[in-house]
């Protein structure tokens, strides 16, 4: 069995109005769309998957992201191109998303090109480029 992707990721944010229009922002500029908008819920379709984002229950609408808490560590989208990374980062600059990394190399992979960013919330997001097969291009067939 080969799996055909990730079908869909959900976020749940403390600061919902704060980061609805950053995710409508973002995702929309990715190619995504939106396929649902209500005060519960926003929900993006395309690029074979799909994100949710969601408002935290009041009891933790206090707390933050921490990237090394157990849950979400970061959530990366693929670019086609390291032109595309580029893109991304300059609509970063533009809308004054925090940029934890502008585009750089990276060893995770040959060829790695990402931008490392964070929503309202503090989530880490990433959005990155590997040519070819990436680590699998020397990964044995079976």
């Amino acid at each position: 069995m080969e799996i055909n992707g990730i079908a869909h990721v959900f976020l749940t944010v403390s600061d919902f109005a704060a980061c609805r229009p950053f995710y409508v922002r973002l995702l929309g500029f990715l190619g995504l769309t939106q396929v649902i908008d209500d005060e519960h819920m926003i929900y993006f379709v395309g690029g074979r998957t799909a994100v949710g984002v969601v408002p935290a229950e009041e009891k933790y609408s206090r707390d933050r992201f921490a990237q090394l808490r157990s849950g979400l560590h970061h959530l990366c989208f693929r670019a086609r191109t390291r032109e595309d990374v580029d893109e991304v980062h300059r609509f970063l600059v533009e809308h004054g998303a925090k940029v934890v990394h502008p585009p750089e190399e990276g060893a995770w992979a040959p060829g790695y090109y990402s931008v490392l960013f964070e929503d309202p919330d503090g989530i880490r997001l990433e959005v990155n480029f590997v040519p070819g097969k990436g680590l699998l291009a020397d990964a044995p067939t079976s």
